[in-house]
């Protein structure tokens, strides 16, 4: 009798057993596949493993060398010369209607009618430019060298622009990307 009771708690033991360690297994997740309806960034958890999406790569890209290796001598220490006055900020719309709004919309949002054949898409400039790392000398230096060096078709304006004219076109977006007044448009 002992004995059969030894072999019966053994069965239930290993019946246990084999049942915690089927369920204990796990399979090896799958490569998701491509959903063209959803972008890159909703296929899986933003901040988790895998490849990070272009647009993101770019922004971090460059905001990690503004961060960790400065800007170049010319663009250090340098501060706006224009101010918020409304004179700069009428001629920095006229500025970035004429050189940038093709891509990042009137209203710095990314929408302007170049924007679907650009990856990375354009900057959200209405959100950047709140955000703390939008001082003088990393906006100068964004306009200015452009994205080349960090795989965008943001193209330099340090040739095309004079400095006046980039911090101008900054007041105009320091300014909330404000509508024409009414003065602006008798003139």
């Amino acid at each position: 009798m002992p004995h059969t009771i030894v072999v019966g708690i053994c069965r239930v033991v290993l019946t246990t057993l084999c049942i915690v360690g089927a369920s204990a297994q796990t399979v090896a997740p799958t490569e998701p596949s491509v959903d063209y309806w959803q972008p890159l960034w909703m296929q899986r958890e933003l901040w988790g493993p895998g490849t990070m999406p272009p647009g993101m790569q770019a922004r971090l890209l460059r905001h990690y060398t503004f961060l960790h290796y400065g800007v170049q001598k010319e663009y250090q220490g340098a501060k706006s010369t224009i101010g918020d006055a409304r004179d700069a900020v009428e001629k920095g719309l006229k500025l970035y209607a004429a050189n940038c709004a093709r891509c990042h919309g009137k209203q710095g949002l990314g929408d302007g009618d170049a924007h679907h054949s650009l990856l990375p898409s354009p900057a959200l400039l209405a959100f950047m430019i709140q955000r703390p790392i939008a001082v003088d000398e990393y906006l100068l230096w964004s306009v200015a060298e452009g994205g080349k060096q960090f795989g965008t078709d943001m193209p330099a304006f340090k040739d095309a622009l004079n400095r006046d004219d980039i911090w101008q076109i900054i007041a105009y977006m320091r300014a909330g990307f404000p509508e024409p007044t009414d003065t602006a448009k008798q003139k």
